[in-house]
């Protein structure tokens, strides 16, 4: 048995520190503090996403009752709910977007070899966004419609392992096309995108950059077709054919040939349309790499519900961005830590086991072992099909 340190102490030997000041030093997050420093902030803050805190009068008077155990749980600065307001209000979000980015390429690095259900050796990404809907008179920089709030979170998700590689936080006016310009293609690369992503002068710059894309077609799609391909009757797919872009403007901005697969979905009979720069794939594994976009979709629904993205402890731009920052870096570090222990559970349970016992001084590896064998995962819904890993 551990008996020296809480197991919200054990968590933070995986954080890498080190890496974590120079984020703070760069954007002088500790600039005049005297004794609540950005560290103390982050520990706060990740402690609220594992334990479920609703508000900071919740997290100050849980982290109080633990006097005795916060110089070891590494929060050393004197906490009151004001400090922490300020703290979110003032300090630069973007020390804990950094932070994240860090803690999300050793994650990639660690599930780089996982499959995702395709087998395919090229990293794979699932671009998505979901919309947060906030009250206009308490977030007034959240613009969406006259009377409305909301802020979009655009993410590129490595579906090897479901870790964010990418995210980006907008208004809710932004087109989520427009995040393609920010994206750094990489070659060789798969990006699955829905229909509201066509954007040819875009999906032509995924193509130059030797990156491929598979993306829904629209109806209304003008074109000529140059060339069918041979198919298999017996399978789902319907046509597999290369076709030139014909409309005045798409023509230009995508003046290449492309691929124009036709599928039927075998459980509901739906007919689906997919276009690719890719001609080298069976058309069968072009439509299950489509099908595979549907993670990004768990991903949105499980951090909307066990991490706190939807009631925020600050109304500013900057105290809702470093919110969000923690999550993901909270749901990173979670799954950073399952898979350096290659516990064989689902990040739900995990979290869960984790959600009740910070404040226990027991080694995180028998707490899980103990959980395992008294209980049975009895948690039987969709989401599973994302963690269970």
């Amino acid at each position: 048995m551990n008996t020296g340190k809480t197991v919200f102490a054990q968590l933070q030997e995986h954080l890498p520190l080190h890496q974590f000041r120079r984020c703070v030093k760069r954007y002088d997050g500790n600039y005049k503090v005297q004794s609540f420093t950005c560290l103390d902030q982050y520990l706060c803050l990740f402690f609220a996403q594992l334990t479920y805190r609703e508000s900071l009068r919740d997290i100050t008077t849980c982290l109080l009752g633990m006097q005795n155990k916060l110089y070891h749980m590494g929060i050393r600065g004197t906490i009151a709910r004001s400090t922490l307001a300020d703290a979110n209000e003032n300090r630069d979000w973007r020390i804990y977007q950094d932070f994240a980015h860090i803690l999300i390429h050793h994650a990639r690095e660690l599930y780089c070899k996982d499959p995702f259900g395709v087998t395919l050796e090229n990293t794979v990404y699932a671009l998505d966004s979901t919309t947060i809907d906030l009250c206009l008179a308490l977030f007034p920089w959240a613009k969406f419609r006259t009377h409305k709030g909301a802020f979009k979170m655009h993410t590129l998700l490595d579906l090897r392992g479901n870790i964010p590689s990418f995210i980006a936080i907008t208004d809710g006016k932004v087109h989520d096309v427009n995040i393609l310009d920010m994206l750094m293609i990489e070659p060789g690369s798969f990006y699955i995108m829905d229909r509201g992503y066509i954007d040819f002068e875009r999906l032509y710059h995924i193509h130059q950059s030797q990156g491929f894309f598979v993306i829904r077609g629209k109806s209304n799609l003008s074109f000529n077709r140059q060339y069918s391909h041979s198919v298999d009757k017996s399978t789902s797919v319907r046509c597999d054919q290369t076709i030139k872009l014909t409309g005045d403007k798409s023509a230009k901005e995508y003046p290449e040939t492309m691929r124009r697969i036709k599928y039927s979905d075998q459980e509901t009979g739906k007919l689906f349309v997919f276009l690719t720069n890719n001609f080298l794939l069976p058309a069968e594994v072009i439509a299950q790499l489509y099908k595979s976009r549907w993670q990004i979709e768990l991903f949105f629904k499980w951090i909307k519900q066990h991490l706190r993205i939807k009631a925020f402890y600050g109304t500013s731009e900057n105290a809702v961005k470093t919110q969000i920052w923690t999550a993901i870096s909270a749901y990173v570090l979670i799954a950073l830590v399952k898979k350096r222990m290659n516990f064989d559970i689902s990040l739900y349970t995990f979290l869960q086991i984790l959600s009740v016992s910070v404040f226990e001084k027991v080694h995180i590896k028998q707490l899980v072992m103990n959980s395992i064998y008294k209980t049975q995962d009895t948690y039987t819904c969709n989401q599973l099909n994302l963690f269970d890993l």
